[in-house]
């Protein structure tokens, strides 16, 4: 399983069982820790993976942080767990000043539901205050994922990382204010629109009228973009589909090309229409020939299978459907032993006319009770 799968199957993994988990130490278990081990850690290799790493700050002595990842003997990841249900901003202050004390470069705080990154981006040795890197397991996108896994173990570089890591974080923030933007237009975000279309001042009254605008107009921009795309995608669905019916198309000639009927293949029909004309109008047998074999059926469907004749190979069958349409056949040494299996032809149409009965009257009988 790759790293995208390991992932999406935790995200899984805690959507279905966070309603049973009902302690801070039972979601380090089943969430934390399967995480971790995602990374390409071994949660239970102590030089490796420390859990309860004490951290000294200042003059409080012995205090512990959950888990402590370490590299080459130093400290490169403090992990803080919180139960699912609590929300992590109550504790970002926690996990600051265990940064501050630790030679770790990045901090984790998880409830292991969300999981924030932080890193010292803005001021050296000093855990930043907003993550880098923030994302819910439970609804990951392929791009948070492909930003995880710079954090696993195989690849891990923690000078890389940072590398990306400011801009990753400025991408993130700059995301969430146009959001707000677009959400609650701001009143300068607003005046910036209204200046490229309204040539007199801006009054209260004006700006109001604009904010309305402005909300409508990027209502209908996202809506006329999210139309074109569906468009888009169908139409290069339909254009694929296309292309599939035209590549069938010139496989079913191509094989039509192969095809020859033979002469005894049409002799053994004649046979069986010879057989069928006591019963039924022989307009209503008709056949279709394969590479494979040569179809005989009722009402020209391919679902009223007569018979099949297998006549192209040194060993000849003629072949039948019973009730669960499943193919059995039977030796034949000439075309003229179809004569033999005249009973088989005759049941196999009276089992479809009979069923066609059958349905009618069915028909018939619900019609009549509606009615009634």
């Amino acid at each position: 399983m790759d790293f995208k799968d390991l992932i999406k199957q935790i995200g899984g993994r805690v959507s279905k069982l966070k309603d049973q988990i009902q302690t801070e130490e039972a979601t380090k278990n089943a969430f934390v820790m399967p995480f971790i081990q995602a990374l390409g850690y071994d949660v239970f290799n102590p030089i490796e993976v420390v859990p309860e790493f004490t951290t000294d700050i200042g003059i409080k002595k012995g205090e512990k942080i959950d888990y402590a990842i370490f590299k080459d003997g130093e400290p490169t990841i403090l992990i803080e767990c919180k139960h699912w249900t609590q929300s992590l901003a109550l504790h970002e202050g926690q996990i600051l000043r265990y940064f501050h004390v630790s030679k770790a470069k990045f901090g984790l705080l998880t409830n292991g539901i969300i999981y924030r990154f932080y890193s010292d981006l803005v001021e050296p040795n000093k855990m930043d205050e907003k993550p880098f890197l923030e994302f819910n397991i439970s609804e990951i996108k392929d791009q948070q994922i492909d930003e995880l896994k710079k954090f696993h173990k195989s690849v891990f570089d923690a000078e890389s990382i940072v590398n990306t890591a400011s801009e990753l974080k400025y991408i993130n923030e700059i995301k969430l204010v146009f959001k707000e933007e677009l959400t609650n237009p701001s009143t300068e975000f607003v005046k910036y629109f209204t200046r490229q279309v309204y040539p007199k001042p801006i009054t209260v009254r004006v700006l109001e009228q604009f904010t309305t605008l402005t909300k409508r107009s990027i209502q209908q921009y996202i809506s006329d973009m999210i139309t074109e795309r569906l468009n888009t995608a169908l139409n290069k669905e339909n254009e694929a589909t296309k292309e599939q019916q035209a590549l069938q198309a010139e496989k079913a000639r191509a094989e039509e090309i192969k095809i020859v009927t033979t002469e005894e293949e049409l002799e053994g029909f004649m046979i069986v229409k010879t057989i069928l004309r006591q019963k039924i109008n022989i307009e209503r047998i008709s056949y279709k020939d394969s590479q494979s074999y040569f179809a005989i059926n009722l009402d020209d469907s391919v679902r009223k299978p007569i018979c099949r004749l297998y006549l192209n190979n040194n060993k000849k069958f003629i072949a039948f459907f019973d009730e669960q349409k499943k193919e059995y056949k039977l030796d034949i040494a000439s075309i003229d032993d179809i004569f033999k299996f005249a009973d088989n032809l005759l049941n196999a149409v009276d089992f479809y006319d009979n069923n066609s009965k059958l349905k009618e009257t069915i028909k018939i009988d619900n019609e009549s009770s509606l009615m009634g």
